[in-house]
């Protein structure tokens, strides 16, 4: 069972809202002299090393100053992250936020805004825009900590509300047998048809031929959407159900039977999202819940190697990965901090910038392309004036003929209403994504539905804070379906003190 730190110092308690009931885990302040040093080590080349080194490797240009505080966003990223790793618990929601924040709003940003080689999707950005950028990234990143804290605050009530309880007894989620297989079963029935429609060739040449064989499969970008999303979430979801199953089960023989079914379940998932036919972001969120499906988060000391080496991933492989994108495989690079440079999948600050230009010129109609997200389901047929994708709708704005672009959160926030909303955003992402976090503390090592909610929506965040929403938000409100099909909908376990 995990072994709970009271207070680890950032503020890792745990809550009155783990399960229904509760009971507080054993508490421990102390940490072992190896994991203060390591604490300093990671945190040093995290947020020392590596802006450091950027800073004395990248020429400023002489631009802007707006690099000093996407340049704050890497030290403070860092220590957020390195506390993340070396702690050893799986407060994954708060991890994957600071890995996109430090990568794609403090290294990339602070590269290109020194060198002045800004994402070639994005040109023509007015310079005054740089400093009220930097500062509206760092006004939600500040939100973000006060929504964080006052979630803490209430944690912290609710452990003392429960400490009383001795006899309350920590509880789990299972997942349920029957709908689990019904969803493996359908889960392969439309990946069956998702093949049968593209072709399984196309699905391993470059991505740019995969995605062409799914748009000729279906032209309409929403339909597309959850098609693709149908032939990969419940298989997703149902493999992590019968690993739960698997983990429960006592006879050999439904050991072996399980088995069976999540290695099937799994050589068909590969085959739809690969590293080179298939964005980095889903096959990144595919490999991730696969990895946690087969143990990677149970212990303290997997969570430092998982968590770890998937940042060492993203800073590394992510943009290695760029060389599949196209039939030319192009392997040669460009150095580490030349990678950030002029790149087009780092362009998530220039769209913020392009969002707030948009706002200041008057053109939000609040929450419209919210309403658009939430609807995504509904076909442009039916609804002839059905919002875009927001990096679509700034693409318009600027007049530019690549519209494939991102929308990070900041972005979404203020074409739908503002810097207000961009602060108040940020403070409910906080709340959220801590009491998410809470929840999932004893997920991994006891198992149980909320083990595989942790192991697919943490990864799958990086997709909705990239955006655009409405992308994104077909492919989520799939897994959430398949998550909530899958819940037992009896009490949930008991479970006998550790």
């Amino acid at each position: 069972m995990w072994c709970v730190p009271l207070d680890d110092g950032m503020g890792d308690v745990t809550s009155a809202d783990l399960a229904t009931p509760t009971v507080p885990v054993r508490a421990s302040k102390r940490w072992h002299v190896g994991q203060s040093v390591a604490l300093v080590a990671i945190t040093a080349v995290l947020s020392g090393v590596i802006p450091l080194t950027l800073v004395a490797q990248v020429d400023d240009v002489g631009l802007t100053d707006a690099w000093v505080f996407t340049a704050a966003i890497i030290v403070w990223g860092g220590v957020r992250l390195g506390w993340l790793i070396v702690a050893g618990m799986p407060r994954l929601f708060d991890f994957f936020f600071w890995m996109f924040c430090y990568i794609f709003m403090g290294i990339a940003p602070t590269v290109q805004l020194r060198s002045g080689l800004t994402s070639t999707t994005t040109p023509g950005i007015d310079e005054g825009l740089y400093l009220p950028t930097a500062l509206i990234v760092c006004l939600g990143l500040g939100a973000y900590e006060l929504g964080r804290l006052a979630r803490m605050g209430r944690e912290r009530s609710g452990l003392r509300s429960v400490s009383t309880q001795e006899n309350a007894l920590p509880t789990i989620a299972l997942v349920d047998r029957r709908h689990t297989l019904l969803l493996v079963g359908v889960g392969l029935a439309a990946s069956a048809y998702f093949l049968l429609s593209v072709g399984p060739g196309a699905l391993l040449g470059s991505r740019a031929a995969s995605f062409a064989a799914r748009e000729g499969a279906w032209p309409d970008p929403a339909i597309r959407s959850v098609m693709y999303a149908l032939a990969i979430y419940p298989l997703l979801v149902g493999a992590g159900a019968i690993a739960q199953l698997r983990r429960r089960a006592q006879a050999p023989k439904a050991v072996r039977l399980y088995t069976l079914s999540l290695v099937g379940c799994v050589v068909v998932l590969l085959l739809i999202v690969n590293p080179v036919g298939s964005a980095r972001y889903t096959f990144g969120t595919v490999g991730f819940a696969l990895a946690v499906y087969a143990g990677a988060l149970v212990s303290g000391k997997r969570v430092r190697v998982t968590l770890a080496s998937t940042l060492g991933a993203f800073l590394f492989l992510f943009p290695l990965a760029d060389a599949f994108r196209s039939e030319e495989v192009k392997l040669t690079r460009n150095g580490f901090f030349g990678e950030y440079m002029s790149n087009p999948d780092y362009d998530a600050f220039w769209q913020v910038a392009n969002a707030f230009s948009y706002w200041v010129d008057g053109l939000v109609i609040p929450f419209r392309q919210f309403l658009g997200s939430v609807l995504f389901w509904v076909p442009r047929a039916l609804w002839a004036d059905k919002p875009t994708d927001t990096g679509i709708v700034l693409a318009n704005y600027r007049g530019y003929t690549f519209d494939n672009l991102s929308a990070p959160l900041w972005a979404e926030l203020l074409v739908n209403g503002g810097v207000i909303l961009v602060v108040v955003g940020f403070v409910l992402a906080g709340i959220g994504l801590r009491f998410m976090d809470t929840r999932l503390l004893l997920s991994f090592g006891l198992g149980g539905l909320w083990a595989v909610v942790g192991a697919i929506f943490p990864v799958y965040m990086t997709i909705l804070m990239r955006g655009s929403l409405l992308q994104a938000t077909g492919a989520m409100a799939v897994a959430v379906a398949c998550v909530l099909f899958v819940r037992q909908r009896r009490n949930v376990e008991r479970l006998d003190r550790a």
